[in-house]
């Protein structure tokens, strides 16, 4: 049986800094649930860019830490995207 190498995730070089600023506990699940729980490394990557962009616009809407993160942020985030689905991002438009 061969074992392939772990996919990296878009943030393996840095750990995003909402999740640093939570502690040393919400730091060691945050890489328990990439390694763990997530086998296939091409939903590993996909997973790993979905939370990078929701942790950055987190930090964006002044989020400070991940237990600071309420479902109205999930919610908003969500509402983001649907929106963003209807604009056609290719012409330049951005929503922020």
């Amino acid at each position: 049986m061969v074992v392939n190498a772990l996919a990296p995730v878009p943030f393996a070089s840095k750990l995003p800094a909402i999740i640093g600023a939570s502690g040393a506990s919400a730091q060691t699940r945050f890489w328990e649930f990439f390694v763990s729980n997530i086998r296939n490394p091409h939903t590993r990557r996909a997973y790993g860019r979905a939370v990078a962009e929701f942790l950055a616009w987190s930090e964006s809407q002044g989020v400070a830490s991940i237990a600071d993160v309420q479902s109205l942020h999930v919610g908003a985030y969500v509402e983001l995207l649907n929106i963003a689905i209807l604009f056609d991002f290719r012409l330049g438009i951005t929503l922020n």
